[in-house]
């Protein structure tokens, strides 16, 4: 039974999974639109929601937050940007992440899904 157990484990190891959702994250905030399965989307939908609520306070301690979890150093920079993330999300109180449905993957009938920042 799994109760009170959260997360997905996704088949992979605690440090394997960490590196995965890093990469998801940073590759996320750097193309804005990623595609992938729909279990790593959930997986690490609300961790995103998270970087961006970092980045609209905007404080040293939240940069070194984000600095910490994504991979490039540039791309969490661009977070803190004026007029990139804070402005841009400044009047939604959260949900700043979507997921669109792509149908299955030929090889193993995987569910593909983009996952993508909402304008």
């Amino acid at each position: 039974m799994r109760h009170r157990v959260s997360g997905r484990r996704l088949g992979r190891s605690k440090d394997q999974r960490q590196a995965l959702f890093r990469i998801l994250l940073t590759e996320l905030f750097r193309h804005e639109r990623i595609r992938t399965t729909e279990a790593k989307a959930k997986a690490i939908k609300g961790d995103a929601d998270r970087l961006v609520t970092l980045a609209k306070r905007g404080d040293l301690s939240a940069r070194r937050q984000v600095s910490a979890i994504l991979t490039d150093e540039s791309v969490a920079q661009k977070l803190f940007r004026d007029g990139e993330f804070a402005d841009r999300f400044a009047s939604r109180q959260g949900g700043y992440t979507r997921i669109l449905r792509l149908g299955q993957r030929p090889g193993d009938g995987a569910e593909m899904v983009f996952l993508e920042l909402v304008d």
